[in-house]
């Protein structure tokens, strides 16, 4: 019981890691993109919000997918 526990918090942890650097790396680039394409207010605001999220949310389940590979060679 104690191994499964331990796998669920290693995936979970690397989720969060993912998403944290994929959220980061996410609103750099949305704000270098709104910049160079000199995107209107509100849409600036959209388009880097909409890369953070989904940069978080790739980084994260890939970080999340190899937690879980290597918590299974164990």
């Amino acid at each position: 019981m104690a191994k499964e526990n331990s796998c669920l918090t290693r995936v979970a942890t690397g989720a969060a890691i993912g998403g944290a650097i994929g959220g980061a790396v996410g609103s750099v680039y949305g704000t270098y993109e709104a910049i160079r394409f000199k995107m209107p207010g509100l849409l600036k605001i959209r388009h880097v919000g909409q890369t953070t999220l989904s940069s978080a949310a790739l980084f994260g389940l890939f970080l999340g997918a190899g937690s879980l590979i290597h918590c299974g060679r164990n």
